[in-house]
């Protein structure tokens, strides 16, 4: 055998692997699995604010690991998707500790325990990069062992992974009183909450239950379907061979909103509001992968007529690869042999939501989803119908607050509310249909070059307002039109 050996470059390597594109919520979650796949009870993710010196911890209470066991974990791709996991596991590719953590610090501390006896390891990444060896470090500085001995406390088994020098954070001129930037770093706290609640409800409901504290406070389950409210439809589940396994899909139709109460509604909406949050939720192990998605499947996309149709689908682990789960555990393509069923599926869901709306006379609307989102607001009371451009959208608060009145963001703002006039959320509200309705900015698929640049203005007044990049691209890759188009937002 003739060959050579090309081995990656530890820098390159972990240029690649900070830039997989987890959010911070994402890469938390991450960590969470980690906890429980270790059988903890009780896990903890802790945010401080300390300027340059900020950090964030996932702290819990299961099994711990040996020594060899925490090198083994801390070694990129130690174990790849074919190695055998125990029925807890809710790694993959064994690499989701890294990346996650080397996506949002420089600083990767674990501190593991079997028995009362500690073992700790550290990935810095600039000691990487200078050496261009993957050196992984026994001692972690003074610093990072007094934060480990404050966090672990008097625990006697279990794990604590400690993210030190922050993305975003540390390499730049922070100081601990700057308000702004601690507001930014806390507001992650309410997003990462909302996110846990959301893909470890199955955990957080079960009888002997996986306790997620977030700065102190108990994470309570975020059930999409509504599961347990009396005027919920569920359409029987069906059971879609795939091999030698079985795919289990079971669609929900929620309540119209006078079947809810207002606190129930706004629950309800999710983090994406409404019209963000239906389509499929895809889980594997009971952990949620994929939220409010219709997969991709041709000509099925979001429309405020079929806000109640929720799709539960569960998928054995052992399905990953037919799955085509990545790295993030953020994103799924269905198997090709299961498409038309799972069309099929939606098809049928979306008409008995958009009948259920209909013969309610209700539209399950904008009106109380993310002020962020739209562009217009569109409601009914007392039997009139109002419509009104949103003062809280990014774009037309920017161009409300430039007293200099530029002329590019007011010609941005209008070509917007030209583009995104709400004729589907008017045509359910008169119970009518059709299927010329226009499509933003040409439809879906990549962007146009006009679109691209009311983006970037859209972008550009988020940061302005205050969001990260991170934030603002999150947000703007959920705000139609632009949901449904590739851009930088999304790339």
């Amino acid at each position: 055998m003739d060959f050579d050996v090309a081995a990656p470059d530890p820098a390159g390597m972990v240029a690649s692997l900070s830039s997989l594109g987890y959010s911070l919520p994402a890469a938390v979650a991450d960590l969470v699995d980690n906890s429980v796949s270790a059988e903890a009870k009780n896990i903890d993710v802790d945010f401080t604010w300390d300027g340059q010196g900020s950090w964030i911890s996932v702290t819990d209470d299961g099994k711990g690991m040996t020594e060899p066991e925490l090198v083994t974990a801390m070694t990129v791709a130690a174990r790849g998707p074919s190695a055998d996991r125990s029925a807890m596991d809710l790694g993959r590719f064994g690499v989701g500790l890294k990346s996650a953590s080397f996506s949002q610090c420089r600083k990767l501390t674990v501190a593991t325990a079997k028995d009362g006896i500690w073992h700790v390891r550290t990935w810095d990444l600039g000691v990487v990069e200078h050496y261009k060896e993957w050196r992984l470090l026994r001692d972690p500085g003074d610093t990072t062992s007094s934060l480990l001995r404050r966090i672990a406390g008097s625990m006697q088994h279990g794990t604590v992974v400690l993210w030190e020098q922050l993305s975003g954070y540390h390499n730049t001129a922070v100081a601990g009183d700057d308000e702004k930037t601690q507001a930014q770093f806390y507001a992650e706290v309410e997003r990462t909450e909302a996110h846990l609640s959301m893909v470890f409800a199955r955990f957080l409901k079960r009888p002997v239950r996986c306790r997620i504290r977030v700065r102190g406070s108990d994470l309570s389950p975020w059930d999409p379907f509504l599961s347990t409210h009396p005027s919920v439809q569920r359409i029987p589940w069906e059971p879609l061979p795939l091999g030698s396994q079985s795919v289990r899909v079971e669609p929900f139709i929620l309540p119209t909103a006078q079947r809810l109460s207002e606190a129930e509604y706004e629950s309800a909406a999710g983090q994406r509001g409404w019209l963000g949050q239906q389509g499929f939720y895809v889980y594997r192990r009971d952990r949620l992968i994929l939220a409010g998605d219709w997969l991709g499947i041709r000509g099925l996309k979001r429309e405020e007529k079929y806000n109640l149709a929720r799709i539960a689908v569960d998928i054995p682990a052992e399905a990953d690869a037919d799955w085509g789960v990545d790295v993030r555990k953020a994103s799924v393509i269905p198997p090709v042999s299961l498409r038309r069923h799972l069309e099929r599926i939606a098809r049928y869901t979306r008409e008995a939501a958009s009948r259920s709306a209909r013969q309610r006379g209700q539209v399950v609307s904008r009106a109380h989803g993310d002020p962020l989102r739209f562009a217009w607001n569109v409601k009914r009371h007392d039997g009139r119908i109002t419509l009104r451009i949103n003062r809280k959208h990014p774009l037309v608060k920017a161009a409300m607050d430039d007293r200099g009145g530029n002329p590019e963001v007011v010609r941005s703002m209008l070509r917007l509310l030209e583009e995104t006039v709400p004729v589907t959320a008017l045509r359910m509200l008169h119970e009518t249909d059709t299927v010329d309705d226009p499509e933003p900015f040409g439809g879906p698929g990549p962007a146009a070059p006009e679109t691209v640049d009311i983006a970037r203005r859209v972008y550009e007044a988020l940061l302005e307002q205050g969001r990260s990049p991170e934030d603002a691209r999150g947000v703007l890759g959920s705000m139609p039109p632009f949901d449904e188009q590739q851009g930088f937002w999304n790339s």
